[in-house]
């Protein structure tokens, strides 16, 4: 019983900061609007918007592609949530609007959270040698491989 009354008041915790997020942009709440927020806010991955899709529409089973779709540019509007974009015209969603970075593979294109942040100073140093060039935010990605798609792991003795 507490675990369902605990799950109940942060689903209402969540809704709350969308209900006000989306009045002070002018937006207004709808359930699909709600699933799709509830879906970034509790996942660690940085899913794209087929994904989203996908995992919503089992707890809305009317919801199109579409909808998800504006819903999420919703949500990036509103500031409660991140639009990741690369130069190959994909996108990922991130449902963490705080400060942090990030690492891709470059194999599966998994996106996830770097635990720890770069020095605020480097970050400064980087900023004050950019001769000139107004910096207006800053977004750090590592690129690589995660262990299930390293190709030079794949030969390492275990």
């Amino acid at each position: 019983m507490e675990g369902r009354k605990q799950m109940h008041e942060e689903t209402t915790d969540v809704e709350a900061v969308l209900r006000e997020a989306l009045g002070a942009s002018g937006q207004r709440f709808t359930e699909q609007r709600a699933a799709v927020f509830r879906f970034l806010r509790s996942t660690e991955s940085h899913p794209t918007a087929d994904e989203v899709f996908l995992r919503v529409r089992t707890d809305v089973p009317g919801i199109s592609l579409a909808t998800v779709y504006k819903s999420l540019e919703t949500l990036v509007g509103c500031g409660l949530a991140a639009k990741l974009t690369y130069v190959d015209g994909s996108a990922r969603y991130d449902g963490r609007t705080d400060d942090h970075h990030h690492v891709r593979c470059l194999g599966c294109s998994r996106v996830m959270d770097l635990p720890h942040r770069v020095d605020d100073g480097e970050v400064a140093r980087l900023q004050a040698s950019a001769d000139g060039f107004r910096v207006t935010g800053v977004r750090l990605e590592l690129t690589g491989y995660c262990p299930s798609c390293d190709p030079e792991a794949a030969g390492a003795p275990a």
